[in-house]
């Protein structure tokens, strides 16, 4: 943020969330990667990397007393805020610290969603409208993976080609979003492509309104799904929210919004928000604007039959979730996890393996409850809202949390 909003931010900083933000800062000594972003103080985050080692059990300790001291100064929506994020980071603690916590109540106290198996009765019925899709009504097993194969070998987008296809709809993207969501002048997006890491994409935040985006290249993209990813990472994903955050909260002196932290309810808000932030800024039908910008340069895409491809397979999104509850609270073996996400997916070997790396990594192993459980409760609270875009505003804006949207949904 400007240098002046760093000042007031300091004079009107609230020793509770000082506490918070240092509580914080010290998990990104235990696991590098934890802290996700920091645009608050320097000398505050120089002040808890040059402190000794920090003790996990310490650290949870610590986490329960200030969750004794809310809500302190704090007004009900920013205690309540706090409080959600110091529960899940009490419960980090905990399993840095050696404790044995079941993986449901893990998630339930990183994310504040409960998860369960979904019925196989639901992924059946995917695969029967996937079939009907790719214009092979009837077709199971092994006829569905191939014709499900050769639609995606269609959908490549070749890899000379990832680059530019990126750029356009990045800036496709972002003048829809500065009409509809304005941004700073100065804000950027920098993308990068980068090899040997467990996700597809990554929006790393910088502060100042700036972002660094990174593109996976040992993942092949596709056309179907690369605005989505350009979406979900940029306009009006991620970097998206983080600037209206820092502009409008940060801006304030909300400084608990200076810190956004792995492993909390912060988290399961954000995927969602940006797994829903293609059909926000360009429509659910967004095939056919994507199928123009994909002719522009001279690629073909069948959006109709992208679409209708995209709406089977939604009803797969529980399968990688439960292949985290068999692995982590049923103790299934890789090799049993991968056959599950091989069969209901039609995931090739490399990419099944690739999601086992994410789901079986110490920070990420529950992570992908965010995107299952987000994108239901966001979108189940989208759904009952008279304005979407208003609402999708909101969710960019404000400090919402799952129990927020709950009680909306009451």
């Amino acid at each position: 943020m400007p240098s002046s909003t760093v000042a007031d931010a300091t004079r009107a900083r609230n020793p509770l969330v000082t506490e918070y933000l240092r509580l914080g800062l010290a998990f990104d000594r235990l696991e590098r990667g934890f802290v996700d972003a920091y645009t608050g103080d320097p000398a505050l985050k120089a002040e808890v990397e040059n402190a000794p080692a920090p003790d996990p059990v310490r650290l949870a300790e610590r986490a329960r007393a200030l969750l004794a001291d809310l809500p302190g100064a704090l007004d009900p929506a920013r205690a309540e805020f706090v409080g959600a994020h110091l529960r899940a980071l009490e419960c980090s603690a905990r399993t840095f610290a050696g404790d044995d916590v079941g993986f449901v109540d893990e998630v339930r106290a990183y994310f504040d969603v409960d998860i369960e198996m979904a019925d196989p009765g639901r992924y059946r019925q995917a695969h029967a409208e996937l079939a009907e899709a790719l214009g092979v009504p009837g077709a199971t097993g092994d006829d569905l993976r191939n014709a499900y194969a050769a639609h995606r070998r269609a959908d490549e987008i070749p890899a000379e080609r990832v680059d530019e296809c990126v750029r356009a709809f990045s800036g496709a993207l972002r003048e829809r979003v500065r009409s509809a969501y304005p941004l700073p002048d100065n804000e950027i997006v920098e993308f990068e492509v980068v090899a040997d890491k467990p996700w597809s994409g990554f929006n790393y935040y910088l502060g100042d309104y700036r972002s660094r985006v990174a593109i996976n290249a040992d993942l092949t993209q596709y056309m179907s799904s690369l605005p989505a990813l350009i979406a979900h990472e940029a306009y009006p994903g991620h970097h998206t929210e983080h600037c209206r955050k820092e502009q409008l909260l940060l801006g304030a002196g909300h400084d608990e919004q200076s810190i956004f932290l792995v492993n909390t309810p912060q988290c399961l808000m954000a995927e969602g928000l940006a797994d829903h932030a293609l059909a926000a800024i360009a429509g659910t039908d967004w095939g056919a604007w994507a199928q123009e910008i994909y002719a522009d340069l001279g690629l073909r895409f069948d959006a109709e039959r992208a679409m209708a491809v995209g709406r089977a397979t939604a009803g797969l999104l529980s399968v990688r979730q439960d292949a985290a509850l068999m692995l982590h609270d049923r103790h299934a073996d890789a090799d049993t996890v991968a056959e599950h996400l091989r069969r209901w997916l039609f995931a090739p070997e490399e990419r099944a393996r690739q999601m086992l790396r994410f789901l079986t990594s110490p920070l990420w192993r529950a992570y992908i409850s965010t995107y299952v459980e987000g994108y239901r409760l966001l979108g189940e609270w989208l759904d009952t809202a008279d304005d979407r875009a208003a609402a999708f505003g909101r969710l960019l804006d404000e400090p919402l949390i799952p129990a927020s949207l709950r009680r909306e949904l009451r």
